[in-house]
């Protein structure tokens, strides 16, 4: 297909994916049961962590992460007694085990008592160089600031060529503000416009075969090399093509 056959075919693939009825297959539903803005800012966060594997198994272990928080994870972040951190001990979901959630949770607290927040975080590694990847690499800085070198394996390094799917997940969901209810619009300070694509395995193969990506990797490169044509298609608001990359790579099998 041509470029601007390709613009529509996707086009047409936002419409039919991004509604509200994709929020009830998707883990966004987890933040999407809070009204606090750091209450879903956490819930956001913790939820794409954990984002791999099979969706049910996803959503089911982060609804049970939101129970082990008692459904209030930024009081739980800033007030969590140690008995409290050590009932997150037993939380497994695949690799991400339950000294990982304890880590999580003590760098989470962090960022809020001393950096401002994980908006404060992202916005102003934003600003250092007006780019998402500065960003992303300015919070893996300030995310291990504790010690915990186990956990590192569990926060996308984008200088070191990571595609950080899940974290661009993360920001999409923030970030992205349209009357369509799926994301949530919540963050002013990065421009939708230079958010990247959240690539995995099904949006990085549906990308493929449509030929708007030829790098073979799912890394850092082929974010930047799918994005800039996803640009020429939106330039306000690329990454709404994730809906119809990720749609058509699940449930259509494209």
């Amino acid at each position: 297909m041509e470029q601007t056959e390709i613009k529509e075919f996707l086009d047409e693939k936002v419409e039919k994916y991004n509604r509200p009825a994709f929020i009830e297959t998707d883990p966004i539903q987890i933040p999407k049961q809070f009204s606090q803005k750091e209450n879903i800012e956490i819930a956001a966060f913790l939820t794409a962590t954990i984002s791999w594997g099979s969706r049910p198994a996803i959503i089911k272990n982060a609804f049970h992460l939101m129970n082990k928080m008692d459904n209030r994870p930024f009081e739980f972040v800033l007030n969590a007694s140690e008995p409290e951190l050590n009932s997150l001990k037993r939380f497994v979901h695949r690799t991400f085990n339950g000294d990982d959630c304890i880590y999580f949770v003590r760098s989470l607290k962090n960022i809020y008592r001393n950096h401002g927040g994980l908006q404060e975080i992202f916005e102003t590694g934003f600003r250092k160089e007006n780019s998402v990847k500065s960003a992303l690499s300015y919070f893996h800085q300030v995310f291990f600031e504790l010690p915990g070198e186990r956990t590192r394996k569990h926060i996308a390094n984008v200088e070191r060529g990571a595609s950080a799917k899940r974290l661009n997940m993360f920001l999409r969901w923030l970030i992205r503000s349209d009357n369509c209810g799926v994301d949530f619009g919540l963050w002013k300070g990065i421009p939708a416009s230079e958010l990247m694509l959240p690539l995995d395995i099904h949006t990085g193969n549906v990308a493929r075969k449509l030929g708007i990506l030829n790098r073979k990797q799912n890394d850092w490169k082929a974010i930047e090399e799918v994005t800039e044509t996803l640009r020429k298609f939106d330039r306000n608001d690329p990454v709404k093509y994730d809906f119809a990359l990720f749609g058509l790579g699940i449930f259509e099998k494209f």
